[in-house]
């Protein structure tokens, strides 16, 4: 069992992000409701109409390129895929076959090996640019219903070398992707709407150069689908060689429920699809359309995660965990920058505002979101909104807390009421009495309070059990309301029963 090597290639497929779609002047609009009202003639394929390609699309896919290190095309085609189908109007889909827009290309990704993080680069095929197919519903009758909005959007694909090697890293290769479409504003990629899916290409050998049969496991949905279904599908292909049998290549689908999958048709290959050059679309050469140029398509191109990775490194000094946070949101990356800027390169300030925000914002703002969800049946991932906390008003209140003004318990519950309500954090803290005390004689009779209610906690710190110190800290702190300053409130402990910590 140990000796079998499995092999992974993915094929992911995003609907870019364009006024129209991809052929035709049709909206290009994924939150339509209603059933084909997205629709013209030429996108539902009728006689003598001609397709014109989408310019916005081909941008989107040529920056992409560049955001991998891609080879982009001088001259390229559409093709003509055929096969029939009742979300295919036309009979054929227009795709690219020998001339995709880029060629090559990589993406860096972060998997653990043995425990420990390994950064591996996974090469790139091609991406190509074609037009998405309609939506089929099939009901618990006999019949099918066919919604062509979205007919003929655009849709690139990426293709990957057959070179990962778990579930995991073709799930985080996903990812990674998922978050470079979405910095590049190139799509949404909400892979719940269908805006993104994953097909993979999973095969294992004992033979290190030799790849064994594929199975291709389509229209994964999540990335935690990705790492299940490649993961069940391996160990499918090892019992199936171990009991002497053959793979069959075919096309798979996958059930969450069950965590298995499931056959749904022989694998085709290409020459089934009988390609051939698109003869209503001109041939494209990229080097003749100025637009095009390398140097103006990385004009606006803007930052990508990686880039994003080295310079939160660099500049700010903070927690590897934080910055693949704000890699990961970018709305409350934007806060942090925003927020950072009243600190005047004060890192102290820096490290905790970034602290604050990957715990307790983070934290309030999930919790309201789920909120959210069951009371409105609204997505939580959509509820990304900080509330009424602005990067004025919590900087602020970070410099209370580097000053000593504000504890964390203060501080923590001035957020909950920024959160909802607004406001100035120094009137909410006064008003609400969590200025931080640091005058000992107040805080020395709390402290004694404290002590008297407590013998049987003090008894135990006598005798040797030290971390009991803590929670005689923590009641103290509930008895000021959190107003104490908690070091301060230890050194008078300590120095009332007569012993050092």
């Amino acid at each position: 069992m140990q000796d079998y090597i499995p092999t992974i290639g993915l094929e992911i497929h995003a609907e870019l992000k364009t006024r129209s779609k991809m052929f035709c002047p049709c909206k290009n609009d994924p939150e339509e409701k209603n059933p084909n009202v997205n629709v013209c003639p030429i996108c539902m394929g009728h006689p003598g109409t001609l397709p014109v390609p989408n310019k916005e699309a081909i941008r989107h896919t040529l920056k992409v390129g560049l955001a991998v290190e891609g080879t982009l095309a001088d001259f390229s085609e559409f093709d003509r895929k055929n096969y029939f189908y009742p979300d295919i109007p036309k009979g054929y889909q227009i795709s690219q076959y020998k001339y995709p827009f880029v060629s090559g290309g990589k993406i860096s990704v972060k998997v653990k090996e043995n425990g420990v993080d390994v950064s591996r680069d996974i090469l790139l095929t091609r991406i190509h640019l074609e037009e998405d197919t309609a939506k089929s519903t099939h009901d618990t009758g006999d019949c099918s219903l066919v919604d062509y909005n979205r007919s003929s959007l655009p849709l690139m694909e990426l293709v990957t070398e057959p070179v990962m090697h778990s579930g995991a890293e073709a799930s985080a290769f996903a990812k990674e992707f998922q978050l470079i479409l979405q910095y590049l504003g190139a799509s949404d990629a909400n892979m719940e709407k269908g805006e993104m899916r994953v097909e993979a290409n999973i095969s294992v050998s004992k033979d290190p150069n030799k790849l064994g049969t594929k199975v291709e496991v389509k229209n994964l949905n999540s990335f935690k689908s990705v790492e299940r279904a490649c993961a069940y599908e391996i160990e499918r292909h090892i019992g199936v060689l171990e009991n002497g049998e053959t793979i069959v290549q075919e096309t798979r689908g996958f059930d969450e429920s069950t965590g298995k999958t499931f056959s749904q048709r022989k694998k085709e290959d290409s020459h089934d699809y009988r390609y051939f050059p698109e003869p209503d679309i001109p041939k494209i050469y990229i080097s003749q359309i100025p637009e095009f140029a390398e140097v103006e398509l990385r004009k606006d191109m803007a930052e990508l995660p990686s880039e994003k990775r080295i310079r939160y490194a660099k500049e700010y000094d903070i927690k590897a965990g934080d910055i693949e946070f704000y890699v990961d949101n970018k709305a409350l990356s934007d806060f942090f920058e925003q927020t950072i800027q009243n600190f005047c390169g004060d890192k102290e300030c820096v490290k905790l505002a970034s602290n604050y925000i990957v715990s307790d914002l983070a934290g309030i703002i999930k919790s309201n979101a789920e909120q959210t969800r069951k009371e409105r049946g609204t997505n939580a991932e959509e509820m990304q909104t900080t509330g009424q906390v602005f990067p004025s008003s919590f900087g602020k209140m970070m410099l209370m807390v580097r000053d000593g003004k504000l504890s964390s318990r203060g501080a923590k519950d001035i957020l909950a009421i920024l959160f909802t309500e607004g406001g100035d954090p120094e009137k909410i803290a006064d008003e609400k009495g969590l200025i931080q005390k640091n005058d000992p004689e107040a805080l020395k009779i709390i402290v004694e309070k404290i002590l008297n209610e407590n013998h049987a906690v003090v008894a135990e710190y006598r005798a040797g059990k030290l971390a009991v110190l803590n929670s005689l800290v923590g009641l103290c702190m509930k008895e000021s309301k959190g107003s104490g300053n908690p070091q301060l409130i230890k050194e008078i402990i300590l120095g009332i029963m007569g012993k050092k910590f």
